[in-house]
């Protein structure tokens, strides 16, 4: 092949090529005018979900009534800085009393008072003294959400081992009558006019702590009074008296106040006793209520609901 006819051939396809592209652009420019003026070329809305639109309406903020008397409870507690191991409060207030629990007895607790979270109520019935905790009572006193505090007071004589044993067994008996359940502490009520020694404290606090209760005394622990003299004899002859008996004091005695008015903490027992209730007011003249402060670790062995 002569150089003249390469050059030939080499023209015609640089020709050829030269005419493919222009036709290739053509074209294109032609399709991309028509796209341009298509009148159904558009963006297409997605269809609204029908999935409900979330509110703030949950469990978790809109709170039971249980948990709205709880928060009332601890907002009227002026001792609430802190809490115990089972998330009560570490002081909290509450009442005892002789008279029938009815709404009627609430609604004046609560109107003239505030709202407890430890009531005392007495087992089995003295006349003319105590109303005995029924099972229509226990009920409702655990529909508001409080813990009874069980008081036996059918003795006026606190003295004798045997006298104790006595006691224990017929408190024991009480309670089991009206279905309470084991780990409950029972209160004797040791009035600061009855005679008592170490003998009675003994003999009670041993007799209940052989049965499915827990012992607990109930006074005025002044350490002038003969209860606070006989408790530290009753000691030296069972160290377990100090370590797991309760100690429900009366002393001392600063009157009545209203929930919200409640003084701080400061209840008179035997050094290193459980003194894990205070009666700091009695005989209030309205509902015939006595008004307390306890740790809030109490309710661990108290009537719960």
């Amino acid at each position: 092949m002569t150089e003249k006819m390469f050059n030939i051939i080499l023209g015609s396809i640089l020709l050829f090529l030269s005419s493919c592209a222009v036709f290739f652009y053509l074209t294109e420019q032609r399709a991309e005018t028509v796209a341009s003026n298509n009148p159904t070329s558009h963006s297409i809305t997605p269809p609204p979900s029908s999935k409900p639109k979330k509110t703030n309406a949950t469990p978790e903020n809109n709170p039971t009534e249980t948990e709205k008397n709880t928060n009332k409870k601890e907002e009227n507690n002026p001792n609430k800085d802190a809490t115990s191991d089972n998330g009560v409060p570490e002081i909290i207030w509450g009442i005892d009393s002789a008279s029938e629990t009815s709404e009627e007895f609430y609604a004046c607790v609560r109107e003239h008072f505030g709202d407890p979270v430890v009531f005392g109520r007495y087992l089995g019935d003295i006349e003319g003294v105590s109303k005995g905790l029924t099972a229509k009572q226990v009920k409702l006193i655990h529909s508001k959400g409080d813990y009874i505090l069980p008081i036996y007071n059918h003795f006026d004589n606190a003295t004798g081992y045997e006298n104790g044993v006595s006691q224990a067994k017929e408190a024991i008996k009480l309670a089991s009558e009206i279905g309470m359940p084991k780990g409950i502490a029972i209160f004797a009520d040791i009035e600061p006019n009855y005679p008592v020694d170490s003998e009675f404290i003994r003999g009670w606090f041993e007799t209940i702590s052989n049965s499915q209760y827990k012992s607990g005394i109930y006074g005025v622990f002044d350490q002038e009074q003969n209860l606070s003299k006989a408790f530290n004899e009753a000691i030296e002859k069972n160290q377990d008296i100090l370590e797991n008996n309760y100690i429900w004091t009366a002393a001392p005695n600063i009157g009545i106040t209203t929930q919200a008015k409640a003084p701080k903490y400061t209840p008179e027992a035997p050094e290193n006793s459980l003194v894990w209730g205070w009666q700091y007011g009695i005989d209030a003249e309205s509902c015939n209520i006595d008004t307390n402060l306890f740790k809030g670790a109490l309710v661990d062995v108290l009537w719960g609901p």
